[in-house]
């Protein structure tokens, strides 16, 4: 796992934001908002490049997908935009914490699925899971946005 903290769910981050509503929660959703908040009004990358608007549209698809699958299902998310990372949080319902999946079956057979939370753990710089006080669990993640030469 990449890190658990038991940090309460009412802290907050300074910086624009971007919150899609509790009952929104598909990937597609999600998706749109990273991308809402990463190129802002003018519409162009701005200073953030192809990479690190792929790897948060990834990241944020991964989150929001598990707590699909694994969580019972989205409650919250949010996104963060700040000089030098997007920060990416997903509330579920479930107390377990997530763990990375086994790419092989019992035969040693490659598996279908199985890779969101190592890839999420990859691609972000940060990743804290914190209890909610209501239950559940939100995961946070901080992906880097790296600036273009142009930039």
């Amino acid at each position: 796992m990449c890190r658990q903290d038991q940090r309460s769910a009412t802290d907050t981050v300074a910086g624009p934001r971007r919150t899609v509503p509790t009952g929104s929660g598909s990937p597609a959703d999600v998706r749109q908002a990273v991308r809402r908040a990463l190129l802002g009004r003018s519409g162009g990358l701005a200073r953030h490049d192809d990479d690190a608007l792929g790897d948060a549209l990834l990241v944020a698809s991964e989150l929001v997908t598990n707590a699909m699958l694994h969580g019972g299902g989205v409650t919250g998310f949010e996104v963060t935009r700040t000089e030098r990372a997007v920060r990416l949080s997903v509330s579920d319902r479930s107390d377990q914490l997530p763990v990375p999946g086994d790419p092989f079956d019992d035969v040693g057979r490659m598996r279908v699925g199985g890779r969101g939370w190592t890839i999420v753990c990859t691609l972000a710089s940060d990743v804290v899971v914190s209890n909610l006080r209501a239950g559940g669990k939100r995961i946070t993640a901080e992906v880097p946005l790296s600036v273009s030469p142009q930039g």
